[in-house]
C-alpha cells in the first residue's frame, strides 16, 4: 500500500511539473524571479521529448509500482498517462518531437513578452 502512495505521488507530481514546464512561463510574466527556477525546468522537458528519454520520474513511478506488485508499465509518462487522453494511437518519435516544439514555442512566446516587456518598463 505505501509503495502505490508513493507511486501515485510521483505521479501527480509529474503531472505538475509537466503543467509547469508547459505553463510555467505565464506565472514568470507576473513574477519574473520564476524564471529562475522555469527555464532549467522547460530546457529540461524539451531535452527529454526531443532526446526521446524517459524522464526520471516516470522510471521512479514504474519503480514503486513494481514494488507495490503492480506491473508498472513500458515507455514514458506521457505515452502511458497523457497520450491516451490525447491521441487514440501510440507515442511515435514523431509526435514527441512536436510536443517539444509546442512546449519550445510557448515559452520562447512568453519570454519574449517577458523581455520586451522588462525593456520598456526599463530598471527601477
Amino acid at each position: 500500500m505505501t509503495y502505490r502512495i508513493l507511486a501515485d505521488s510521483v505521479l501527480i507530481v509529474h503531472l505538475l511539473f509537466i503543467g509547469f514546464v508547459t505553463f510555467g512561463g505565464l506565472a514568470a510574466l507576473r513574477s519574473p524571479w520564476i524564471a529562475l527556477v522555469h527555464v532549467p525546468a522547460a530546457c529540461w522537458g524539451a531535452y527529454i521529448e526531443l532526446a526521446g528519454g524517459l524522464c526520471p520520474l516516470t522510471v521512479i513511478e514504474v519503480g514503486f509500482r513494481r514494488m507495490a506488485g503492480e506491473a508498472g508499465y513500458s515507455g514514458s509518462f506521457i505515452e502511458h498517462y497523457l497520450l491516451p487522453i490525447i491521441y487514440p494511437a501510440g507515442l511515435t518519435r514523431d509526435i514527441q518531437l512536436w510536443l517539444a516544439g509546442f512546449v519550445i514555442m510557448i515559452n520562447v512566446a512568453i519570454y519574449s513578452r517577458l523581455v520586451y516587456r522588462l525593456r520598456v518598463s526599463g530598471p527601477k
